[in-house]
């Protein structure tokens, strides 16, 4: 489908070919030359669609003209220096002229734009377009990393990741447990653990040196700024 993903496309491509896959991040139409920020989880690069002689560029301008917010494409081109460099992304240095755009799928029009700052409200409605924004992309991906940082880390200390339940008994904590209805033992209920710190000792007590997880945690409790319903932290 692609050779490179845009926001790695720098200075080492220059005079290449190159095809990329990504959403229509913007695209400006100024006449008779067309730019397009084709954005993936990598960044964004910019896409020149020029003018030319030929037959089949004239439809590549035309298809460039067509292109609209958060269209899916594809698009192969060569990699050229920008004459006006945008230092405030890495691929400011360079731009791909396009030799061929190809519609993957239309985008319908869209509730908001990344660019708007929609409320919260709206973007847990259409929470799939949320996390397309590079806000989002660049949170999860950090937190990707933060993790594997962390079982790097303590596995190379002799640490055990030990998965505890998550279907336990009530145990009084400081807040209140989610229950859980046992459907096959009518009137009883499981609860969903608040921290695994029940686990955490019963595996002390076992003689597990050196424990640790990363564990959902659940509080049925009002929320707060370094609270919520549901959330995740490093237990060890």
């Amino acid at each position: 489908m692609r050779t490179h993903f845009c926001g790695l496309i720098d200075q080492t491509l220059i005079g290449q070919t190159v095809t990329l896959c990504g959403w229509a991040d913007v695209a400006r139409n100024m006449g008779q030359i067309v730019f397009i920020d084709l954005r993936d989880h990598e960044g964004i690069v910019q896409i020149v669609a020029e003018p030319a002689d030929s037959e089949g560029n004239a439809g590549m301008l035309a298809a460039a003209v067509a292109v609209g917010y958060e269209d899916c494409l594809r698009i192969t081109g060569t990699v050229r220096r920008r004459q006006s460099v945008n230092d405030k992304i890495r691929t400011g240095q360079v731009e791909v002229v396009a030799e061929t755009i190809e519609l993957l799928n239309k985008a319908e029009p869209l509730p908001f734009h990344h660019h708007e700052n929609p409320g919260e409200d709206i973007r847990l409605k259409y929470r799939y377009l949320d996390l397309r924004s590079p806000e989002m992309q660049r949170k999860l991906r950090t937190r990707t990393k933060l993790v594997s940082a962390l079982r790097h880390y303590l596995d190379a200390r002799g640490f055990q990741d030990i998965e505890t339940p998550i279907l336990t008994k009530a145990t009084p904590e400081g807040a209140r447990d989610f229950l859980v209805p046992a459907r096959m033992h009518p009137g009883e209920f499981y609860a969903l653990p608040q921290s695994p710190q029940l686990f955490k000792q019963i595996l002390m007590m076992a003689g597990f040196d050196r424990y640790y997880q990363i564990a959902r945690c659940f509080r049925d409790e009002a929320l707060r700024a370094d609270r919520q319903l549901e959330f995740t932290q490093l237990d060890m």
